[in-house]
Order: structure tokens, then C-alpha cells, then sequence
């Protein structure tokens, strides 16, 4: 190869180099799809809708948020986990993109090792609640009735491998209780039979759960959260409940594909940061219960690892079936 050959190689890598480096640098180019793999308008459309909203506008490109359930989020994560490593293709979820791999034989991926969080959206609260006519003041009223009862009371599950179904699930356990399973494919319809009477108990998002509450639907007998919620001052804590066992607070986050490049996961992880600090994320956000937090990086592939093993744990001593 002469000189020449040589100097026109180098000068074509670099220039290659060199758009790579310009069409990272200039993300993004094009509308970024979020993937929800639930139902529209349950709490994680509505979480992602808040955030990536603000996130687009940054941006100055659209956020087009498409709902995906299927087979408890499974077909929704999968997608994602196949997606090409570009920073066009995110997840928001909660705790099932970390647990389901231990409930289904073919979920479709693996969390730790084909999936990077670039962004804790929110800590999700939640609330023990059942039918406003059901003779219980407290959750120890309530426990009592099951035990009574065993078998006979039901339970709303939204979906198996949830963040409801795992904090419900840790609740029954430390309860010493067996409560029935009824499934569901999201939280709404879940609420609108325990409003009926159809099923007696559920954990539900108090963004979704407060309206029901304030409206005298439903009645809230413990909150799933470290401290009271100033929405309802009157409702205990798990722990002050007297279940501090089954304090769990899940949370929803952002993921890209693993092999995402690093610049690329940096700059998609700040600027989430960013739109959580916003006055308009903060205040929507606040009105729905749902505290955002900002999080390294680091710490956030922590936080995934950790929970990764606890949920594998309280699959394993609640003894729920591998599907």
C-alpha cells in the first residue's frame, strides 16, 4: 500500500470517527420512542408522560410515549432489550424489568446484564386499601377478618411481578394472612371492583388511589411509604401499622439498552436530572404523590443491583410459581 493509500485510510477513518462523534454529540436527531409496558393511563404512563414530557422539550424533539402491555410488561421490556443501543428506544417501568426474569422462564432478558437505568423517575407510594363499607378501622382489623376468613378474601392484582403484586405479596407474608389472587391488567379496573365490593383488598398508587380516598370510596388503612403522606395525615405508615416487615418502596425508572454507549447514557441520565429538578415536573409530580430524585449514575446501577436480589428473595420465600 503507498504512502498516499495509507494517508487516504487514516483521513476516511477519522472522518468516520468524526460523524460518529458529531451524531452523538448532536442527540437527539430524530423523535425518541418510551415505552411504557402497561396500560395508558395507569401510574407508569402517567409517570413517564410527566418526565419525558419536559425532557423532549429540552430536547427539541418529540417524546412519543407508546402504552405496550402484554404478558405482566414482559412483550414491552423485550422489545427494549432488543432495541438498537442508540438512545432512540427507552423503557420506564417499575420493579418487574428487575423481578420477572424470576417468574418467567422466557421473560425475554436479563436485567443486569442487557439493561442500563439512567434515571430513577420516582419512588412510587402506595396505600393498603379496601371498600369504604368494610367493617375494618385499621390493618390489623383487617388482618384479623382474613385470618378468620382464610382463603375467602380477595385480592386486585394488577399484575404479576409488579411493584403492587411484590408490595402486596411482602404485606400477606408478614401478616401471616392468605388472601386470594385475582388478576387484573392494570390498576384502574382493579379500584373501580373494589369500589364495588367485587374484591376487598388491593395496594394501589395513591396517584391513582387518592381521588377514591378524598371521594369516600375507598378507605386507606396503612401507607406504604417512611413517612405520613400530608395528603392523608390521618393514615399510618406500614411500619406504624405494625408491620414494619413489610415496608418495600418500589420505584420507576428509565433503561436503555445495555450496550447504549456511555456518552450517549450520560447525556440522556442528565438530562432526566434536569427535568426532575424543573418546577413543572417538580409540581406535577408532588400533586400526584410521586417524589422524583435525582441519582448518579453509580448509585443507580446500586440501587438496580440491590433490588434486583431483594425482589428475587421475596419471589422465592412467597413461593409464586415460575410461569
Amino acid at each position: 500500500m503507498t504512502a498516499r493509500r495509507i494517508g487516504w485510510l487514516i483521513a476516511g477513518l477519522a472522518l468516520l470517527a468524526s460523524s460518529a462523534a458529531s451524531a452523538q454529540t448532536s442527540y437527539p436527531t430524530r423523535p425518541v420512542r418510551v415505552i411504557v409496558p402497561y396500560p395508558a393511563g395507569g401510574i407508569v404512563d402517567i409517570v413517564a408522560r410527566s418526565v419525558t414530557d419536559t425532557v423532549g422539550k429540552n430536547f427539541g424533539q418529540p417524546m412519543v410515549v407508546e402504552a405496550k402491555p402484554g404478558a405482566n410488561s414482559n412483550l414491552g421490556t423485550a422489545e427494549v432489550a432488543r432495541a438498537a443501543p442508540d438512545g432512540y428506544t427507552w423503557l420506564v417501568t417499575g420493579p418487574a424489568v428487575l423481578v420477572n426474569p424470576s417468574i418467567y422462564k422466557d421473560a425475554g432478558w436479563n436485567a443486569l446484564r442487557d439493561f442500563r437505568c439512567v434515571g430513577l423517575v420516582v419512588w412510587n407510594h402506595s396505600a393498603a386499601v379496601v371498600p369504604v363499607g368494610m367493617p375494618v378501622d385499621t390493618l390489623k382489623d383487617f388482618v384479623a377478618l382474613a385470618k378468620a376468613r382464610p382463603g375467602k378474601m380477595n385480592f386486585g392484582n394488577p399484575g404479576i411481578g409488579s411493584s403492587i403484586d411484590l408490595t402486596a405479596k411482602n404485606l400477606f407474608r408478614a401478616a401471616h394472612i392468605e388472601v386470594a389472587n385475582i388478576g387484573y391488567k392494570g390498576q384502574p379496573q382493579a379500584l373501580i371492583d373494589l369500589i364495588t365490593g367485587e374484591i376487598q383488598i388491593t395496594v394501589a398508587s395513591l396517584a391513582l388511589a387518592l381521588p377514591h380516598i378524598k371521594d369516600g370510596k375507598l378507605k386507606a388503612l396503612a401507607v406504604f411509604t417512611k413517612e405520613r403522606v400530608k395528603e392523608l395525615p390521618d393514615v399510618p405508615t406500614i411500619a406504624e401499622a405494625g408491620y414494619p416487615d413489610a415496608a418495600y418502596l418500589p420505584w420507576y425508572g428509565i433503561y436503555v439498552p445495555a450496550a447504549t454507549p456511555d456518552d450517549l447514557v450520560k447525556r440522556i441520565h442528565d438530562a432526566i436530572d434536569a427535568a426532575l429538578q424543573s418546577p413543572e415536573v417538580i409540581d406535577r409530580l408532588s400533586h400526584a404523590d410521586i417524589p422524583g430524585q435525582p441519582m448518579p449514575l453509580e448509585e443507580l446501577a446500586a440501587l438496580m443491583k440491590a433490588d434486583h436480589e431483594r425482589l428475587t428473595e421475596i419471589v422465592k420465600v412467597s413461593h409464586i410459581a415460575v410461569q
